[in-house]
């Protein structure tokens, strides 16, 4: 699994709404309760869409939702605003 730092793994692109969930989830995977490796799917805002590897997602623009990538072992890889 992968290092997660708060601050230092963040690919922030000058959001602070990216880079505080880029914080808080790269590295964890996407549960039914939070604890040190896994983030609970509730507590992410209504405006989710978690995507996982090769999943076909709209190219609509929508700057309130967040998008949270999965890589293939099932860990969040990145977070954007779309």
């Amino acid at each position: 699994m992968p290092l997660v730092v708060p601050g230092i793994n963040s690919q922030g692109s000058g959001n602070d709404k990216t880079s505080e969930w880029m914080n808080k989830l790269v590295g964890k995977k996407i549960g039914d309760t939070s604890d040190q490796v896994t983030f609970a799917r509730a507590e992410l805002p209504k405006e989710t869409r978690v995507i996982e590897p090769g999943q076909m997602v709209t190219k609509d623009f929508n700057p309130d939702r967040l998008n949270v990538h999965l890589a293939k072992d099932g860990t969040v890889s990145h977070v954007d605003h779309q």
